[in-house]
């Protein structure tokens, strides 16, 4: 319920309350159907099932628990927030420039991109979400078989980032067909940054506390793996968000880095 709540905020700030609420509707749809789908068909996440022993602690349709449909909603979401950072132009110090960003947020990349970073998130949530027995999730699903990664099927992993592209398209053309071209062509620094990134905040937050329940029930091998998985590319997409807040679009921020990363791997250089 938090990250729902801070989706509605992220959204409704950066798109509009109507779109931020649509697309909850239409996304818990979609991410409905495809549930629906692969507890009965195996298509397309692989075969699993919810324990009806929670049946009566929440609101199930037709089988399927609200929630678990609803959180693809803000984790879609914030990883569309994300791969639009990544490639839209860099925020210089008169806010964002609306006029170029429109180019890329409708764009294919950042729906191939945004579908990754969803799929990149289930790879660190489910495996925490299996083990809800230990935390105050409590068990509320399980595989039929057990998966090659910590008991979760990779056919999953494939599925998410399926379901994640067509919601990331969903979103694009809510905000296209209400009215995103009409938005303020600037973001101004106060305030207008910042709406900028909470969908990434969003994001980190999600992962950070994944990470935070892998420790605290003692699933080192869990946790450790996913600090793998989550550092090299945070690390990298930090040092790009710190150039593009300098104003560098997101070419000259790539080959900054690698320049400084050339100029580090040479013997005796004070960037060393």
């Amino acid at each position: 319920m938090a990250f729902l709540l801070a989706y509605v905020l992220a959204c409704s700030l950066r798109l509009g309350v109507k779109q931020a609420l649509l697309f909850a509707a239409v996304g818990y749809a979609v991410a409905w159907v495809s549930e629906y789908s692969s507890i009965h068909t195996g298509i397309p996440y692989g075969r699993y099932h919810y324990l009806w022993q929670t049946k009566g602690r929440e609101l199930w349709i037709l089988g399927v628990p609200f929630m678990d449909s609803m959180s693809f909603v803000f984790l879609s979401y914030a990883s569309y927030s994300v791969a639009l950072f990544a490639v839209a132009p860099g925020i210089g110090s008169g806010g964002i420039d609306r006029s170029q960003e429109r180019k890329v947020e409708h764009s294919l990349k950042v729906r191939l991109l945004g579908a990754l970073f969803c799929m990149y998130l289930d790879v660190i949530i489910d495996p925490v979400a299996l083990k809800g027995s230990k935390w105050f999730l409590g068990q509320i699903y399980g595989y039929d078989g057990d998966g090659v990664y910590f008991g979760i099927p990779l056919s999953n992993f494939a599925g998410w980032f399926i379901v994640a592209f067509f919601l990331i398209y969903a979103l694009q053309l809510i905000d296209r067909l209400m009215g995103g071209q009409g938005r303020k062509e600037t973001f101004r620094p106060k305030g207008g940054t910042r709406r900028y990134l909470l969908g990434p905040a969003l994001y980190l937050s999600i992962v950070i506390f994944n990470l935070s329940i892998a420790l605290a029930i003692r699933e080192y091998n869990l946790f450790w793996a996913g600090i793998m998985i989550a550092l090299m590319p945070l690390v990298l997409f930090m040092l790009l968000m710190k150039e593009k807040l300098r104003g560098a679009t997101p070419h000259r921020a790539v080959n900054g880095l690698l320049k400084d990363s050339r100029a580090a791997m040479v013997p005796g250089n004070e960037g060393l």
